[in-house]
């Protein structure tokens, strides 16, 4: 909803809707936060309120199983990486040569 009351310009309303965004933990809130902060709309304690709400929320995600399928999602993420690469430099030239 941001974006869109953003694209309206409606950027007090976008803010509004950011800040609620940040407290829930979007990561992309907080970036268009500070950009708007830049730019003198967001004042400093506001901002300050939604890094704290952020973090908290973050926070409160955390857990053993999350960190466990983190590690295993970047694991699967680099296991596909390396074979597309094997994929993309395959040559049908050295197909099935020893």
């Amino acid at each position: 909803l941001g974006f869109q009351e953003y694209d309206n310009g409606n950027i007090e309303r976008a803010v509004k809707h950011w800040i609620i965004a940040a407290a829930q933990g979007h990561d992309d809130s907080i970036k268009f936060l500070l950009q708007e902060f830049r730019s003198g709309i967001v004042n400093k304690d506001d901002l300050a309120a939604a890094l704290r709400a952020h973090q908290a929320a973050v926070d409160s995600a955390k857990s053993p199983q999350r960190e466990a399928a983190e590690t295993a999602s970047k694991a699967a993420e680099e296991y596909l990486r390396s074979q597309k690469m094997i994929q993309s430099n395959f040559s049908w030239r050295n197909f099935g040569a020893e």
